[in-house]
């Protein structure tokens, strides 16, 4: 596993490293003293999800808010998506930026999201299958997002916007300015 800081210093992206031969490839997908190590702090996960999206699906940009914010960790099974990370605490020197990057199957990158940001990603593939481990149980009424198609923001999603599929709750949301966000000194890991 080779894990980096991204230019949001609080996302890490994680390369898995296969060994393969005639019978196929191995991989560690997950070690939880690696990634506590890259964090400086420790991190204990209490959900998986799996969720499959066709192509030009747009998942997000999603968040929960406290006491239920997650973080999170993204892999891909199967396909291509664009992860998009935004940074929504008030007040960190980051606040509006984003990065984007493209995970799947092949180049088998995971990235890890802290609690304070949003998220969210589309299916560049015919389809993609998306496994992420959370810090915190889903609760419903903390259910939060932002638009992504959010000027302040630019995001380029790769995809017109008329090959967009979205969920009628991620068309409504808000810009990160109208948006309940995180203040930056609120403690996000009691």
């Amino acid at each position: 596993m080779i894990i980096t800081q991204t230019e949001l210093p609080e996302v890490f992206i994680i390369k898995n490293i296969a060994s393969s031969d005639n019978r196929g490839w191995f991989m560690e997908s997950f070690r939880i003293d690696l990634i506590e190590e890259s964090l400086g702090r420790e991190i204990t996960f209490c959900q998986d999800n799996i969720v499959k999206s066709n192509f030009g699906v747009l998942r997000g940009l999603h968040f929960q808010e406290p006491p239920y914010a997650q973080s999170k960790l993204i892999s891909v099974v199967e396909g291509i998506i664009l992860d998009v990370i935004v940074d929504i605490r008030k007040g960190s020197p980051n606040f509006g930026k984003h990065i984007s990057i493209e995970l799947s199957n092949k180049n088998k990158k995971q990235v890890f999201i802290p609690r304070g940001f949003a998220h969210g990603y589309i299916c560049l593939s015919k389809f993609s299958l998306v496994t992420y481990k959370v810090d915190n149980n889903y609760n419903k009424t903390a259910e939060a997002g932002i638009a992504f198609n959010d000027p302040n923001l630019d995001i380029d999603w790769q995809l017109p916007i008329n090959k967009i599929i979205l969920s009628e709750k991620d068309k409504s949301h808000p810009f990160i300015d109208e948006a309940k966000c995180f203040d930056y000194n609120q403690l996000l890991y009691e």
